[in-house]
């Protein structure tokens, strides 16, 4: 093989749209290796009330919706397709959810599961023979229990805290966690807590120049980490009548890239960051994510034996 192409992509948060455009990624791009950096998952349920008298209900973008049993399918796809979990229901059910928090909480389970169940067959079919590699790790707003499932794929690697062994000579290392932010989302650590598990997976490589890092978290004070600041009430800080915007990444993963200085650096996890940067002689990378549009933002690297990081390329699709 002369040289490899990775085709990068994170942060779908549940867009069925952009994981379908994930997997075709592959041939589209000529990539042999698929990676998706994480926040694979979605954030909301939607429910579908049935109305009675073939007519459904629903309210999606903070706009109420009505459609007939004809049109219900596309419903269940535009719901799909944007990254929320569609779930059809009744009045009186709605009203029993509302009193049983719990009950939310394995509904949102349940639709998260059979999604990410959907999925990883649907690479299984498209994949399965195609001989390319694919890994998708989870990262800071995916719940643990999912690493059970995708440990049940034979198609689709989860890279999290493993190093991995890809074309050319070169080896991934990956890190799902965040620094602490202010959503408490599942797996976040503080700076000095994720530097030891930087170091941890580092320690056991000798070189770093065919080394990639997939790291969730951008690193800080960078291009790739600019987003709004948010107050304890998650409103957006103002000053001077705008909105204040500032690194929000994570130190621990700018040292770490400055330290063992990686062929390339990938990153997500601040959507409206897509960017590279320079950090001494490694290359850290954001694609950037729309997941919501139903566009799946990307970038493809090239990876050669005797260069390092040949190139990389935006795309979005």
């Amino acid at each position: 093989m002369k040289g490899a192409r990775i085709f990068f992509a994170t942060d779908i948060h549940g867009s069925d749209r952009c994981f379908r455009k994930f997997l075709n990624a592959a041939k589209f791009y000529n990539c042999q290796i698929l990676i998706m950096g994480g926040d694979m998952t979605g954030k909301m349920l939607i429910p579908i009330i049935d109305e009675g008298a073939g007519k459904w209900s629903t309210r999606l973008y903070g706009r109420s919706m009505k459609v007939t049993e004809d049109e219900l399918p596309v419903l269940r796809k535009k719901i799909a397709d944007a990254g929320f979990y569609g779930y059809e229901t009744t009045p009186d059910e709605i009203a029993e959810l509302n009193v049983r928090p719990g009950a939310v909480e394995r509904l949102f389970t349940d639709k998260m599961t059979s999604t990410l169940e959907q999925w990883l067959q649907l690479a299984e079919d498209r994949l399965g023979k195609s001989g390319t590699l694919c890994y998708v790790g989870p990262a800071n707003d995916d719940p643990y229990f999912i690493d059970d499932i995708l440990a049940r794929s034979s198609t689709v690697g989860n890279p999290n805290e493993r190093l991995v062994e890809l074309p050319e000579g070169f080896t991934m290392l990956s890190v799902g966690y965040s620094n602490i932010t202010p959503w408490d989302s599942p797996r976040e650590l503080p700076e000095e807590r994720l530097r030891e598990v930087i170091d941890t997976q580092a320690s056991r490589l000798q070189t770093f120049d065919r080394t990639i890092f997939n790291f969730h978290v951008p690193p800080k004070d960078t291009l790739l980490d600019q987003a709004l600041l948010l107050d304890s009430e998650l409103r957006p800080i103002m000053r001077g009548g705008s909105p204040v915007e500032a690194g929000v990444g994570s130190s621990a993963v700018r040292d770490s890239i400055r330290d063992y200085q990686p062929a390339v650096s990938l990153h997500g996890h601040i959507h409206e960051s897509r960017g590279a940067v320079e950090i001494g002689h490694a290359t850290a990378i954001n694609p950037g994510s729309e997941y919501s549009e139903g566009i799946l933002r990307g970038v493809i690297v090239a990876l050669s034996a005797r260069k390092g990081l040949a190139g990389y390329q935006f795309v979005s699709g």
